[in-house]
């Protein structure tokens, strides 16, 4: 079940900007990662919002992230981060950035919403 409620707002953004035109799960693994790339400005600080198993952050802890990492498996979406004198990647689901422009921020906020809907690629 869904952990969050529908928001038209972000359901029309989701079907009209980011995944138009995309018919199965490769082609919108692709356009979300095209979509964060376009919105995000890279390198930008990022705070950690809850612990996840594939990552080694804590909630609060801060790390820069540098780029988004570039798979062909249809995972999560996940970051280029430098934290702690190393470079790793961590699910973005797992991070808030900090001090962004407000497009940047709402990719990001669109991202949160699509994990926390449930919804898969």
């Amino acid at each position: 079940m869904p952990r969050k409620k529908k928001d038209p707002a972000v359901e029309d953004r989701l079907d009209n900007e980011i995944l138009v035109d995309c018919y199965n799960e490769d082609e919108r693994h692709v356009a979300w990662q095209c979509y964060l790339a376009e919105k995000l400005s890279f390198p930008f600080q990022a705070r950690c919002r809850a612990r996840l198993p594939a990552s080694p952050l804590g909630p609060g802890e801060e790390a820069e992230v540098i780029g988004i990492v570039e798979e062909d498996d249809l995972g999560p979406i996940r970051m280029k981060i430098k934290w702690r004198g190393r470079k790793m990647a961590v699910p973005l689901e797992q991070l808030a950035g900090l001090g962004l422009k407000a497009e940047a921020a709402e990719a990001i906020s669109d991202w949160h919403y699509w994990c926390a809907r449930g919804y898969l690629f």
